[in-house]
């Protein structure tokens, strides 16, 4: 990240770098933009922005879709309207929880049948009303599927993507979709992190799902650090508040309306939340590779992010979570992606 992206960073917390942010207007794609003979991956992507996303790749003539989905009966309805505007394309809908791990390498081990690969955009996510342990790794909801399950994703697919590089094309596109709450949460920065969301006592859904898109922030900048961008570009796409997603469902009715009030005035469509995974995963070239993309720019990582305290926090997390996901050999995998100079 460079000096001028670290001294905007702070800008970016306050009330007033969120009120630029809002009124910044889209920014269209270049002109003559297709994705004819191109295949993409789009994980939540039967509802919200992620459907809103596939939708558009269609537009742009993506021949192959795979919409990557929790419920194979949500899933199909939502790929029934999709073939209905577009009748010529291919939709596939396959099965990835993210509160799983085995459905996570199960979905991976898919993905590694297509012939090609050059957009995948990690988009699942959730925000839970109250603490949920996963029975089988006894990892808060949250963090489970936002960040560690995500974060096995991410890697599980570079070396499928790698493979799937077509010569004399752009390299595959990694999205890894953060947020920009990021730039107003804090964490604590000392002893062992990950179990920092193991206290149901503390548990707050905001504060969680902020906390887990931090830590999704300082993973994406790590991997990016080891990856070579020629073989597979990795960036971060922030789609900024929007209505019409499904993350207040567990909302009570009058928190609801309020939350619905407030987008009203505060909050993109999902049309337009969804033209930023595009501009990442589409329009923009290696200098995104490991970068923060909000608001169809390039934009500095949270202020933590550039401190001495940061840098240590950023290591021992990598550290925690390859101990997490060694099982599914996490730490060979990166070393093999490694560039061979």
């Amino acid at each position: 990240m460079s000096s001028e992206l670290e001294s905007l960073a702070g800008f970016e917390a306050t009330i007033f770098g969120y009120l630029y942010r809002w009124f910044t207007p889209p920014k269209p794609l270049p002109q003559g933009t297709h994705l004819t003979n191109q295949v993409a991956i789009v994980t939540g992507s039967n509802v919200g922005i992620g459907l809103a996303s596939c939708r558009q790749l269609l537009k742009l003539g993506l021949s192959h879709l795979i919409m990557g989905v929790r419920s194979q009966a949500k899933g199909d309805e939502a790929a029934r309207e999709l073939r209905k505007e577009f009748p010529t394309l291919t939709i596939s809908v396959w099965i990835v929880d993210m509160e799983s791990y085995d459905s996570v390498r199960a979905f991976a081990d898919q993905c590694a049948t297509l012939p090609r690969i050059d957009i995948a955009i990690l988009n699942a996510g959730l925000m839970k009303s109250s603490y949920t342990s996963v029975p089988t790794s006894s990892n808060e909801l949250t963090v489970q599927v936002n960040y560690l399950s995500t974060s096995l994703l991410a890697i599980l697919l570079l070396p499928i993507l790698k493979s799937k590089k077509v010569v004399g094309e752009r390299p595959p596109v990694l999205s890894i979709v953060g947020s920009d709450l990021i730039y107003r949460v804090d964490i604590q920065t000392k002893g062992h992190i990950l179990q920092q969301f193991e206290s149901p006592k503390t548990y707050d859904q905001w504060l969680w799902y902020a906390r887990s898109k931090l830590l999704l922030t300082f993973f994406t900048s790590k991997i990016a650090e080891l990856v070579d961008a020629d073989d597979v570009l990795i960036n971060m796409p922030n789609p900024g508040t929007t209505r019409g997603t499904a993350f207040f469902r567990e909302f009570s009715t009058p928190a609801a309306k309020l939350v619905d009030v407030l987008q009203f005035f505060f909050a993109r469509t999902l049309d337009v939340a969804a033209t930023t995974y595009l501009d990442a995963a589409i329009a923009r070239g290696k200098e995104s590779h490991g970068s923060f993309v909000s608001d169809w720019a390039i934009k500095p990582y949270p202020p933590i992010w550039y401190t001495a305290e940061g840098k240590e926090f950023g290591e021992r997390l990598w550290e925690e979570t390859m101990q997490e996901l060694n099982f599914a050999g996490a730490s060979k995998i990166i070393e093999d992606m490694r560039p061979r100079r």
